[in-house]
This record gives structure tokens, C-alpha cells and sequence, in this order.
């Protein structure tokens, strides 16, 4: 089976997952509350994705991967569609955790699937490529959020996502029927459990969910912000915002199309700490700097950085343990977003505060010790 159909929704899994950044100060104003306190709307999705990793990891184990995700894609579309009509913010909050709980089943076990499908060789090449559909996604997320709420509301943008998931569903439904494996035979929750904690009795298991632990709350859980920071700090339009953030999915899917040239001339180790560079770099200019130019670059800088250092943690993931690869993967996106929805929380505190610049650089300098963490650790390719 080819690549893009799952590709395709992953691209609208990534999409939601950053539509309302862009909206969060709108959202505020629009409620009545805080841009801290509207942020709730991230963090929802992000703990929902990372609590339902326990129920899609082994469903997609024993019913199959691929059907997993034509069920979840279906799921999003409904869950869109009715939070377009949130009557308030508590409303927006649950349509946004069902959005989170559906999408969970959706980018983690793709990139199990091509840890099936892929040699390790080839794996992170092809992680790569499969990164430039969530980059897109997450730049349409960005952009659109950042447009919809300025010009027409935030309301017909999640009515426009859902026709989105209906697509990618309706494409990768008929993909898998015509290539899909039969399912394998399902097991009990206390199987899963029992291989959960012999996954976490292994010490390269907890080593890479460690170093993803930190990179969910201090990467992802600033990025949620820096479009409150253009807003905020910058003088950008909530319009200007997003589209600005484009550059940082341009960054990160200019890294995914060279990734076979970044890897031969770095190696994972050097992608790590040269990823987690910039990423410090990008949040102190964002911290510190002045001037559309000072943001725009750092934009930039944040999305190349991001995935040098995301997508080597990716590619340890999918080896950490390969005879559970499914449960594996999933245990590692779980990780990933409960963090992040702990970053995105403490971030948000100092946003009402006047402090996020200060955040910003807490993050910036954590990072950077990180890439260096991590390339002491990474196992190279065999």
C-alpha cells in the first residue's frame, strides 16, 4: 500500500492539532477570560491524544493498524463538526478532548505501520517524507486558524476541517480495503498492561521516553504560545500570526525534504544537538528580539530545529523495542502529549503574567541541554 493515503490523514490529524493556536487571544475575548485560561482548548486535545495511546496501542496491535485509523479519521470528522457549534467555552473545551481522543488514533500508528513496513535503513529517510504531510497539516493548521478568526470567525473553520477528515477518510477507506491484512487475534487489557510495564522494565524504553517527556513540555509547550507572542510582543494581527507561522512548517518540511542529507553530514547525534540549538536560538529571539524580521526568522528556525530533534527521538522510538513496536510507538506519543499538555499549562500561567518571555527562555536554555543529553544516547542506525 502506498504512503499517501495515511499520509493524507495525518495531514488532518496535524491540522487540528494546531488550529487553535492562532485563535487563543479571540478565544479569550470572545469567553471572556484569560489567554492563559483559553488555552485550555490545547491542552485538552493534547491530554486526550496522549490518554487514548493506551486503547489505540494495542487495537491497532491485534485489529490492525491501518483500519484503526480509517475508524479514527471517520470519528474526527463527527467531533469537528460539533464543536463548529461550542455554545461555550467549557462546550469547546469537551468537542476539543473528543477531537484530541479521535486524531490519537491517527499519526501514531502510522508511523508504527511504516516501522512494520520500512526497513531500519530506510526508516527515518521515510519518517521523514511521512513528516512533510504533518508539517503541512500543521502549517494549514496555523495559517487557516490564524485567517479563519479574523476574517470569519473560528466557528466555520472546524466546519472546514471536518470536510477535510470526511475526505481523508473516505480515501484511506477504500485504499484499505483493497490491501489491508487480516486482523490479528485481540487480547485482553491485562496483556497489554502486563506489556506495558515490561516496556517501561527496560532501560532503552525509559531513556527515550525521558528525553520525549522533556521535549513535549519544553518544545511543543512553548510553540503553542508563539503566535500570542507575535500577537502580543510583536504587534502582528492574529491573520499576520499565522501566516507568519507558516515559515516554521517551512522550516521543518525544508529539513524532511534533505533529511537523507542532513543525516549523512551530521549523523543522529549531531541532528539532535544541532536541532536542539536552534530551537534555542529561535525561542530567545522570540524572548528577547524586536522587528517582523527578528519573528519571521525565528519561525524559521523553530520548525528546522524542532524536527532535527523530533524526528531522531522518532526514529529511536520505532527501535526501542520492535517485537511491540504498535505498543511502543503509542507509549511514546502518550508521553509526548501529556507532557506537552503540562508545558502548555505552565507556559499559560506566565502569559497572563506579562512573563512569557521569560518562559521562553527557561525553555530555550532546557533544550539545549537536552540536544546534548540526547546525543550521548542516541543509538545510531545498524
Amino acid at each position: 500500500m502506498r504512503l499517501w493515503p495515511v499520509a493524507l490523514a495525518a495531514f488532518g490529524s496535524t491540522t487540528s492539532m494546531r488550529l487553535c493556536d492562532p485563535m487563543l487571544i479571540a478565544l479569550g475575548q470572545e469567553f471572556q477570560v484569560g489567554t492563559g485560561d483559553a488555552s485550555a482548548v490545547v491542552s485538552a486535545f493534547a491530554i486526550a491524544y496522549g490518554v487514548l495511546q493506551f486503547f489505540y496501542g494495542p487495537m491497532g496491535d491485534r485489529v490492525g493498524k491501518l483500519r484503526v485509523i480509517v475508524g479514527a479519521t471517520f470519528a474526527c470528522a463527527l467531533f469537528s463538526l460539533l464543536t463548529a457549534f461550542a455554545p461555550t467555552l467549557q462546550a469547546l473545551v469537551i468537542g476539543r478532548a473528543l477531537m484530541g481522543a479521535a486524531a490519537a488514533g491517527i499519526v501514531p500508528l502510522a508511523i508504527a505501520w511504516i516501522g512494520d513496513q520500512v526497513a531500519y535503513e530506510r526508516r527515518q529517510e521515510t519518517l521523514a517524507r511521512f513528516s512533510g504531510a504533518t508539517l503541512l497539516g500543521m502549517m494549514a493548521g496555523q495559517w487557516f486558524g490564524g485567517f479563519a478568526v479574523q476574517h470569519f470567525g473560528w466557528r466555520p473553520a472546524f466546519a472546514v476541517l471536518a470536510l477535510v477528515f470526511l475526505l481523508a477518510a473516505s480515501v484511506l477507506l477504500q485504499q484499505v480495503r483493497r490491501h489491508a491484512a487480516p486482523a490479528a487475534p485481540s487480547g485482553s487489557l491485562a496483556e497489554y498492561l502486563r506489556g506495558n510495564r515490561r516496556l517501561l522494565q527496560l532501560p532503552r524504553v525509559r531513556l527515550v521516553l525521558a528525553f520525549t517527556a522533556l521535549e513535549g513540555a519544553l518544545a511543543y509547550g512553548a510553540m503553542a504560545f508563539v503566535p500570542s507572542r507575535l500577537v502580543d510582543a510583536f504587534g502582528f494581527s492574529a491573520s499576520q500570526a499565522g501566516t507568519t507561522m507558516v515559515l516554521w512548517g517551512l522550516g521543518g518540511l525544508g529539513y524532511s525534504q534533505f533529511a537523507r542529507r542532513w543525516l549523512a553530514l551530521l549523523g543522529e547525534r549531531g541532528l539532535a544537538v544541532t536541532g536542539a540549538g536552534l530551537l534555542a536560538v529561535a525561542l530567545g529571539l522570540l524572548a528577547w528580539g524586536q522587528g517582523a524580521a527578528v519573528a519571521a526568522l525565528a519561525c524559521f528556525l523553530t520548525g528546522v530545529g524542532l524536527y532535527m530533534l523530533h524526528n531522531t527521538l522518532q526514529t529511536q522510538a520505532t527501535q526501542m523495542a520492535p517485537e511491540a513496536r504498535g505498543a511502543a510507538v503509542t507509549l511514546f506519543a502518550c508521553v509526548l502529549f501529556l507532557t506537552q499538555s503540562v508545558g502548555v499549562w505552565v507556559v499559560g500561567r506566565s502569559v497572563d503574567r506579562g512573563a512569557l518571555h521569560l518562559s521562553f527562555s527557561v525553555c530555550a536554555v532546557a533544550l539545549l541541554l537536552l540536544g546534548v543529553w540526547v546525543s550521548r544516547h542516541v543509538r545510531p542506525r545498524a
